[in-house]
């Protein structure tokens, strides 16, 4: 498979995955005509578009690609129906086309039914989870966005992280802020402005990297909690995630 990352909007990505017969499916469009420029420059076919939810920067491009492609089958959750999703699926569901066949994840949080589709070792997680980060909870809860987040942190070390923004350099200053004596935070923060100084790409990013910089993913570390100002031994996790989003929203 050759996974193809197509810039959009001012940060948004777009994602393509390509098997070895040049069919690709089409993560979140956020706009159609890079991905259709993409098509034609590669010589795609392409089988299927994924929805990881219903905000714009995720759906406005299915409107431009069907233009074009009219019989694609467009995947999403129920809150994508208006978006224009023909095939709905929900948690445990799978999305089988010729080499691609996709776990649907139930992601709740960012929004109410938001979903995410693994297949090893891709996973397309829209706003779940970001390198170094989370998405903000716009629809759902602080219990179902970390219950969200357990989920892909169950899933294997080698998993891509194929989100849907370049967040990763003000989700480390924030962590770094919230840490700043965490060495592999400093240096991953190190590496990533360089990177965006030559305005490179940070994701994806390996579930085993996001476990050592992301500390959505370290609720339970103590010496986390303690910069947090927790005092109360074995805190409840959720709690930690909480107030971790919470100063993150106001960061």
């Amino acid at each position: 498979m050759e996974l193809v990352r197509v810039p959009a909007l001012n940060d948004n990505y777009i994602w393509i995955l390509v098997d070895n017969q040049h069919q690709c499916i089409i993560v979140d469009p956020a706009e159609a005509e890079p991905v259709l420029e993409i098509i034609n420059l590669k010589q795609l076919t392409p089988v299927a578009i994924l929805l990881t939810h219903h905000h714009n920067d995720h759906t406005d491009g299915v409107k431009g690609i069907l233009n074009s492609y009219p019989k694609l089958p467009v995947f999403g959750s129920k809150e994508t129906r208006s978006k224009g999703a023909t095939e709905l699926v929900n948690e445990g569901d799978s999305v089988v086309i010729n080499q691609f066949n996709f776990k649907v994840i139930a992601l709740p949080g960012h929004t109410s039914e938001h979903i995410g589709f693994y297949q090893a070792p891709y996973l397309f997680c829209g706003d779940t989870l970001f390198s170094a980060g989370c998405g903000r909870i716009f629809e759902g809860t602080p219990e179902q966005m970390f219950q969200s987040i357990q989920k892909i942190a169950a899933l294997p070390d080698e998993t891509l992280i194929c989100c849907a923004h370049e967040y990763t350099l003000s989700n480390l200053n924030f962590a770094h802020h919230i840490w700043p004596e965490n060495t592999a935070i400093l240096q991953y923060l190190e590496k990533v402005t360089a990177a965006r100084d030559k305005q490179q790409p940070t994701v994806p990013s390996l579930l085993k990297n996001e476990r050592n910089i992301n500390i959505f993913l370290q609720c339970g570390n103590p010496e986390l909690q303690h910069k947090l100002n927790i005092s109360i031994p074995n805190p409840p996790l959720r709690a930690v995630f909480t107030l971790l989003r919470q100063l993150k929203d106001q960061y």
